[in-house]
């Protein structure tokens, strides 16, 4: 992979997430991994997630989550005998903050790659210091797609694997006029414009379609625009501390789940935890994960991520799932870099080479098997719709056939096709002009 193949802070889309930090740093000249591994040596990765701030409510738990995953991996001896070190840091919801410790871990700490981030304008903040590096981003959540950095592997889904399936059954089964509400960044409003051809597709009406600032818990005059328009189904993008307030505010403002449910990407078992199951009862989430799936590894994992230290928070949601397959999907692919290479041939580049094709198998994905696209390293997954029950737990209502396929420009055929040497034009040729 090089740099030049893309001119990447040229994207429009990527500047203006990189410039939404004003602690951005941009170095004059490319650089590689300057560290090497030898035998017995801790491999060393980065944890950068929030543990204050808005979006502490999903994020801690990918923290406790890599921890507990690390702890496993490593009392089953490692990773070709090697112990995971993990380096902790806390971005404060500020991209400002992800910026720098994303080239604090790199450049001090010498880790070999990053699982971090929740937003796609945290990831786009940090994704030029990652890229520049020649490093790589295990970036465990959904996001919009739209992207073909190389640099980064992601075990959550894309938008043809979440709103796809989620706007026409919502259509089907409570009606055609909907209303989007989204927080204010690049993830809200990219997967709104996959959602309107859904949409359209399923011949669905848009009522109407705000954005809150991320962070924001005032929703009044967005729920009056709500209760003017009177759609049949609210389809919400809100993440972190904005979601629970909103959900909130929904059932104070006298709203119901059975007369108008909020179908939502992101309103997980943490954060209906968070809001108390009232607030979320009768709503639904379209995840390849839930809580109470029913297979034997998801019980265990269940069982014993809950009776560990790491499992303070009480429920388990898909967001932390996410972020414990990509524990085993980064150690499947070392452990066959250093049987092809040797540990000293070991390096970002390498790993992310061996993540194409790379699988989690049924007995240590709690959501059953997964594995990593081999040119465009998203991952194939299940798509479900989940129900909040009463409890707070969800009920599966609705489950693809097969594993679905991640298509980064689904909605956008004429960009090209994401490969593992970048962005091919339909004619064949690398495109250096979008990502």
């Amino acid at each position: 992979m090089s740099w030049t193949r893309r001119t990447f802070l040229k994207n429009s889309s990527l500047a203006a997430g990189a410039l939404a930090a004003p602690a951005v740093w941009l170095p004059t000249a490319r650089e590689s991994w300057g560290a090497t591994l030898s035998e017995g040596e801790p491999i060393k990765i980065g944890l950068l997630f929030s543990l204050t701030g808005g979006l502490a409510v999903p994020e801690e738990d990918s923290t406790l989550v890599m921890q507990y995953a690390i702890d496993e991996i490593n009392t089953a001896g490692g990773i070709a005998g090697h112990p995971i070190e993990p380096v902790i840091v806390d971005a404060k919801s500020d991209f400002s903050v992800y910026t720098e410790k994303a080239r604090e871990l790199i450049l001090r700490d010498k880790v070999i790659s990053i699982f971090g981030c929740y937003t796609s304008a945290s990831r786009k903040a940090i994704l030029p210091t990652i890229m520049d590096r020649d490093n790589l981003l295990f970036y465990p959540t959904c996001y919009e797609g739209a992207e073909c950095t190389q640099n980064t592997v992601c075990t959550g889904p894309l938008a043809n694997q979440h709103s796809r399936d989620l706007i026409p059954f919502m259509v089907e089964n409570f009606g055609k006029r909907v209303f989007f509400v989204g927080s204010d960044y690049v993830w809200p409003k990219e997967s709104n414009k996959n959602a309107k051809i859904w949409l359209e597709n399923a011949g669905g009406e848009l009522l109407g379609e705000e954005y809150v600032p991320l962070g924001s818990s005032e929703f009044g005059p967005v729920l009056a625009k709500i209760r003017a328009a009177k759609p049949d189904f609210i389809f919400s993008t809100v993440v972190g501390a904005s979601d629970i307030a909103f959900h909130r505010q929904f059932k104070q403002e006298g709203f119901s789940a059975d007369d108008m449910p909020i179908a939502s990407l992101t309103t997980g078992e943490i954060e209906t935890k968070a809001m108390g199951a009232e607030n979320g009862a009768g709503h639904f989430l379209s995840a390849p994960y839930f809580q109470g799936l029913e297979n034997e590894t998801n019980q265990k994992f269940v069982e014993k991520f809950l009776s560990s230290p790491y499992g303070k928070n009480g429920v388990t949601h898909y967001n932390m799932e996410e972020t414990y397959t990509s524990a085993y999907v980064f150690k499947n692919a070392l452990e066959k870099v250093i049987a092809e290479r040797g540990i000293e041939e070991v390096t970002p580049t390498a790993i992310r080479n061996a993540c194409a094709g790379i699988k989690v198998g049924a007995d240590i994905s709690p959501e059953g098997e997964i594995w990593v696209d081999e040119n465009n390293f998203n991952t194939w997954l299940v798509p479900k719709i989940g129900q909040c029950q009463a409890d707070g737990s969800f009920k599966i209502v609705k489950q693809a056939d097969a594993h679905v396929e991640p298509d980064p420009y689904s909605i956008y055929p004429d960009v090209g096709t994401c490969t593992a040497e970048g962005l091919l034009a339909p004619d064949g040729t690398l495109r250096t002009d979008v990502i």
